[in-house]
């Protein structure tokens, strides 16, 4: 579902010189958010700050976190609560933030959103059919919860990953002819289950040592590439439905989670073939679904779409800097400078178009979550 980008390589000199704002009182919304911490609007040749990293991250919080339901607003009016899925999103992006701060006010919000999710979705009660309908819904949420166990060590967090992947396998995997359903009715098999799933097991294999995770990890990546990845260039299907072709439509959370399935299978095995894979897609990534000046594709037309390059950046982040590969960096300090230059500098907050202003209406938070995900998991170039 990903359009891939073409590489544009904007070096960055040496000596940047960062501008800072010491006075800035812009009044444009009931909200303000203070962008005292934040450059100014950036050159081309600027790069972002981590005083940018933590303005972003607190303006999206400010206009779309809800601090009573503990979960995220899906736009500015503030007027209904994002969808059960892109909460799990979310959460990652706010881990990301207590990794790179160690702060403990970040933390408590790591917990706090967990709460949020136990509170409003039937305290993760899997079972519950009207809270969850598709399976990759919870698949979303058993890798954030593996997630949260790892950065806290608290062992709820554990328990309702481990039970929350149990539920989706006994009902999704079809031990005939291989692969994850996407919905209850096995209507299809989509790359957002599949490749999730790998993910989701190799989270465990790593924390728990059962290698039973691990076997099911490969036989689903094995169904995968077989049936949703074209090893010619890297491009992942989005859905395989019965024996028809693989419908092959670009997202950058399909591209996304193949990376980061081939990246953790790399990491446990040792086998250069999934790496191989991983590039293969990022290349796709890069060089097909990009503009020609390498800014990912605006997904997500008044839609949770907008969430989708979220979820590419936490995969792109573990292939440059746990596998080593480091012709993409550029590339993502690109897109991550051209979504912060183009941010609305009243309210802070990003679009999923990096390539042009942000509105100053309404905007979705899917729509500015990518570009503050990038920012949390990427170190700036100069502090």
């Amino acid at each position: 579902m990903n359009r891939i980008v073409k590489k544009s390589l904007i070096k960055y000199s040496v000596g940047i010189i960062l501008l800072y704002i010491t006075v800035c009182s812009i009044a444009c919304s009931e909200k303000m958010v203070d962008p005292m911490a934040a450059s100014l609007s950036l050159t081309e040749e600027q790069s972002y700050t981590a005083a940018d990293a933590t303005a972003a991250f607190n303006a999206f919080n400010t206009y779309y976190y809800n601090p009573t339901a503990k979960l995220y607003y899906s736009n500015t009016d503030q007027d209904d609560i994002g969808a059960i899925w892109t909460q799990a999103i979310y959460w990652d992006i706010a881990m990301h933030r207590y990794i790179r701060t160690g702060d403990e006010v970040d933390l408590s919000l790591v917990h706090d959103i967990y709460q949020g999710g136990y509170d409003q979705y039937d305290g993760y009660n899997w079972e519950n059919t009207t809270e969850w309908f598709i399976y990759d819904d919870i698949m979303w949420w058993v890798i954030a919860l593996a997630r949260a166990y790892e950065l806290t060590e608290n062992p709820v967090y554990l328990e309702k990953s481990i039970s929350g992947f149990a539920r989706v396998w006994r009902d999704s995997y079809d031990p005939v002819d291989g692969g994850m359903y996407w919905s209850f009715d096995h209507t299809g098999k989509n790359a957002c289950i599949n490749y999730p799933t790998v993910i989701a097991a190799m989270r465990l294999y790593h924390i728990t040592g059962e290698v039973d995770y691990l076997d099911k990890a490969k036989d689903i990546y094995a169904w995968s590439k077989e049936n949703l990845f074209n090893n010619s260039n890297g491009q992942v299907a989005d859905h395989k439905i019965g024996d028809n072709p693989p419908g092959y439509e670009d997202y950058t959370y399909n591209q996304g989670t193949c990376i980061g399935a081939a990246v953790m299978l790399y990491q446990a095995t040792d086998s250069s073939a999934y790496l191989d894979d991983a590039v293969k897609a990022a290349d796709y990534t890069k060089n097909e679904m990009s503009d020609a000046s390498g800014i990912l594709p605006a997904e997500g037309d008044w839609n949770e779409q907008g969430v989708l390059k979220s979820i590419f950046a936490h995969y792109i982040h573990l292939l440059i800097e746990e596998a080593d590969q480091d012709q993409y960096r550029a590339w993502i300090y690109d897109n991550i400078n051209s979504a912060w230059r183009n941010r609305d500098t009243a309210r802070g907050i990003m679009h999923r178009d990096y390539t042009a202003p942000c509105p100053t209406g309404v905007v979705q938070s899917y729509e500015s979550s990518s570009g503050v995900a990038f920012m949390q998991l990427f170190d700036p170039l100069t502090e």
